[in-house]
């Protein structure tokens, strides 16, 4: 009798025509990494949890009901059930209703498992011991096959006593960390038939107990061009400050977006806030002033706050995000609210509850733009409160308004006195430039005002590299770059001008060095629904509907739409680079071509260079319309040089391309990338980083440019090696995929002439589409990894723009003799 094939039984059960999971057609041999494990977290008939081993290029599977415990005298049931191709390690999505399993999916955990022994003769026999090294389990753990009677063999998962161990008195990880280890996804913590039940409790009730948060930094809204799809609800967008209030035990806190203590500046709203008698909590809202005909007037804020009257200020309340030793962070959006509503019930006029509106949006702004409001707010019923600039909510505006930092202003002329139109500036990649004036929207009050909040900011000279001239810089006094203005207009100049500009009043909430142009990003409908389709006025696309990525129906117009809207972000990351382009023409299916010269690509503004200007050819893109042309030849991704055109034979940069095995918890890159930085740290040598897109991360060190191409892959070749040797069971040196089995290697390679990386915003040519972003290093341990952000997701970044990297263009560093010497070097 012929033995079956290892996923024979897993692809009978399955219609993957309608289901998402993978086919897994074939089972793969023995491959050069470490055995992966993972926990599905699934809210199936019944919410349960799959524990999955990699053994022999499948995954032997066993359904645990009540999750996995982390105190050794608990043992949890596991059955067993049928293999599971490798590819479902990472599978996440909603089994269709009707279908085996139906029901949505997370990884709940993932990572390495280390046999004790020999794994094959174990599983055998029914006794399985081993170690994991997981996003959230470690340590040692056991699976033993019992005699219990049942349709499927009945096994137990208990845990061994370590130092992982907690008594489950004391600690239930699986209430404590419910979601997701790669994504934003979360599940219920209760079975479907409790479904109802859970939903009738209050949300504060739902969430887990938790102490009260010393700071929340606010959930962002992304300007869009249109309402999108799906369920959202919309409130009035106030002109007002944003404002979060933390109370402890009585004691109210009031805090701006930028974190600054205004508690003092409103004790009114502080006092009505107290009488909420509230043990703990954080709450979200906007300070208002209206007008007399009730609509939001931010230049009477703004004299509340000059004159130290703070009674006609109304705190308008949309969101909670903790209350009373609860979390809600995690909670829907619906549920919060409605904690939220509950609590303004009757509460003091100086609060109030920022209520939704039932009509269709369309009809819901044109009424708001009638009413001379700013316009809208929309925000995805279901989502989560998460502390960044956020698609999951939405700014829908009725004219153009934002702030701009104030570069100086003019001598007043006829009879206004003071002073007579204000120069505006925007950040243009990190670099400060000229915007235009606004001349209208002052008072004689508001006047004496600002030119007492702006003489003390004269200086000498513009604070621009590149001021305005002629009639422009007229009487101009100039000033430090320190205040914003908040301006309405009608239009902005393909030139960046404000025209027809309306002042409305000064803002202290937000630092100037953050002000850029705020884009509307189009308009993203909900998953399983589609919009129109956005066309390109700048380029003409053949075969702008073929399909890039059949995993996510990216098309080639996507890729176009997507370059040219981060072309402002890209371009000084390419700017004066060799480029090496990753073209697809016929898809991520087809083959893929690395080309580092223009050849016969018909690329308008390529600057080229042949073998004796650059050692080999070479080619750089500076523009917007010859990165579009590359999209035209099917580019999908762009990798740079570490020197310019400038200097071809003296780097000004050296990377280090942390590359894991596939199997390690991401937990393990952020332990590779600390040491990194702290052995750079110890040397003086300030970096940057970048997710790379796939599985790792690029640390990135900025140098001047005098040490030439193998003095500097030398010394990254040294200080690699170092790390390695420090802490060989994790880091490896060696390229090649058998000498990092369980371990990450760190690229130093990528540091000789004419070797390449990555450039960050690029997309990269994998399914799902994943971008290379720039990252905070302080946010390293909060993604979830290196290909977080992909085309589909990547619009709550963009707001935030080049951050992360800033000051990348203000260092100045080099490799001396003593970081040398001490790697071990000349």
């Amino acid at each position: 009798m012929a033995k079956p094939k290892p996923l024979q039984e897993y692809q009978r059960k399955r219609d993957f025509a309608a289901s998402p999971e993978p086919a897994g057609k074939q089972a793969r041999g023995k491959p050069a990494r470490a055995l992966q494990f993972c926990i599905q977290k699934h809210d199936a008939s019944h919410l349960h949890y799959d524990f999955r081993l990699e053994l022999d290029g499948t995954l032997k599977s066993w359904a645990i009901p009540k999750g996995p415990s982390l105190d050794p005298s608990v043992k949890r049931l596991a059955v067993h059930v049928e293999d599971h191709p490798l590819d479902y390690a990472s599978f996440e999505g909603h089994i269709p209703e009707g279908h085996y399993g139906a029901g949505d999916v997370i990884v709940w955990d993932r990572g390495v498992w280390l046999p004790e022994g020999d794994p094959h003769q174990d599983y055998a026999r029914g006794r399985l011991h081993f170690e994991l090294q997981g996003e959230k389990l470690g340590g040692r753990w056991a699976l033993f096959r019992t005699h219990l009677a049942g349709k499927k063999e009945q096994w137990l998962l208990v845990k061994s006593a370590d130092k992982q161990a907690r008594d489950a008195s004391d600690y239930d990880i699986l209430e404590a960390e419910p979601d997701s280890v790669i994504s934003d996804r979360s599940l219920p913590a209760t079975t479907k038939a409790a479904a109802p039940k859970k939903a009738a409790r209050p949300a504060k009730k739902a969430a887990a107990q938790s102490a009260l948060p010393e700071q929340i930094k606010p959930q962002l809204a992304t300007l869009v061009d249109a309402a999108p799809d799906g369920d959202w609800l919309y409130e009035i967008k106030f002109d007002g400050y944003r404002i979060l209030a933390r109370i402890d035990a009585g004691e109210v806190r009031l805090f701006t977006r930028n974190g600054h203590d205004w508690t003092a500046k409103m004790p009114h709203q502080v006092a009505a806030l107290k009488k909420l008698n509230l043990r703990s909590a954080w709450l979200d809202g906007e300070m208002v002033v209206a007008d007399e005909n009730g609509v939001a007037d931010f230049q009477a804020l703004q004299n509340a706050f000059d004159t130290e009257r703070d009674e006609p200020i109304t705190y308008y309340l949309f969101d909670l995000p903790f209350l009373d030793g609860h979390d809600l962070r995690q909670s829907p959006l619906q549920d919060r609210r409605a904690a939220l509503e509950k609590l303004l019930a009757n509460a003091p006029d100086a609060l109030r509850y920022s209520a939704a509106f039932a009509e269709p949006v369309d009809s819901l702004l044109e009424s708001a733009c009638q009413l001379n409001l700013e316009g809208l707010i929309g925000k995805r019923l279901d989502s989560l409160y998460v502390e960044r600039r956020s698609s999951d909510w939405i700014k829908l505006k009725c004219k153009k308004r934002q702030e701009f930092v104030v570069l100086g202003y003019t001598d007043p002329k006829g009879s206004r006195s003071a002073l007579g139109a204000l120069l505006l500036g925007l950040h243009d990649d990190g670099e400060l430039r000229y915007a235009g004036k606004v001349g209208t929207g002052f008072s004689t009050a508001t006047l004496n005002s600002l030119l007492q909040r702006l003489s003390p900011l004269q200086v000498d000279k513009p604070p621009l590299a590149k001021p305005p001239t002629g009639a422009d810089v007229r009487g101009v006094h100039w000033l430090k770059p320190a205040l914003l203005a908040e301006v309405s207009f009608a239009q902005m100049t393909r030139d960046g001008i404000v025209r027809h500009a309306v002042f409305h009043g000064l803002r202290d909430d937000k630092p100037a060095r953050a002000i850029n142009l705020e884009r509307a990003m189009p308009a993203k409908s909900q998953p399983g629904k589609t919009g129109p389709a956005k066309k390109s006025a700048s380029l003409h696309l053949t075969h702008p509907e073929r399909i890039i990525d059949t995993s996510s129906g990216t098309t080639k117009l996507k890729v176009a739409e997507y370059y040219a809207q981060v072309s402002e972000l890209i371009l000084p990351h390419l700017k004066d680079r060799p480029v090496a382009l990753v073209r697809a023409p016929d898809g991520l299916s087809g083959e893929l071509f690395f080309q580092k010269h223009v050849a016969h690509l018909d690329l308008t503004g390529v600057k080229s260079y042949d073998k004796d200007q650059a050692g080999q050819a070479a080619m750089v893109i500076n523009r917007q319309d010859t990165l579009l042309a590359a999209v035209q030849m099917n580019m999908l991704e762009l990798h740079t040089w570490n020197a310019t055109d400038s200097q071809f034979e003296r780097p000004d940069r050296f990377i280090l391309d942390l590359d894991p095995d596939p199997a390690l918890p991401w937990k393990a890159m952020v332990e590779a990338t600390t040491l990194t930085l702290t052995l750079l740290d110890e040397l003086g040598l300030r970096a940057f980083l970048k997710t790379s897109g796939g599985k790792g991360i690029h640390v990135v060190v900025p140098l001047v440019r005098r040490a030439g191409w193998d003095e500097v892959k030398d010394f990254s070749h040294a200080l690699v090696k170092h790390l390695a040797g420090l802490f060989p069971e994790r880091l490896s040196a060696v390229s090649g995929p058998k000498n990092r089995v369980g371990r990450i290697f760190i690229d130093y390679l990528r540091n000789g002439k004419g070797a390449t990386t990555a450039c960050a915003w690029s997309l990269r040519a994998r399914e799902g589409m994943p971008v290379s972003v720039p990252i905070w290093r302080e946010e390293l341990g909060e993604i979830k990894g290196a290909s977080q952000w992909t085309l589909a997701n990547i619009e709550q970044r963009l707001a935030e723009g080049n951050d992360p990297w800033q000051d990348y263009g203000g260092i100045r560093q080099s490799i001396s003799a003593s970081m040398r010497k001490r790697m071990g070097g000349k």
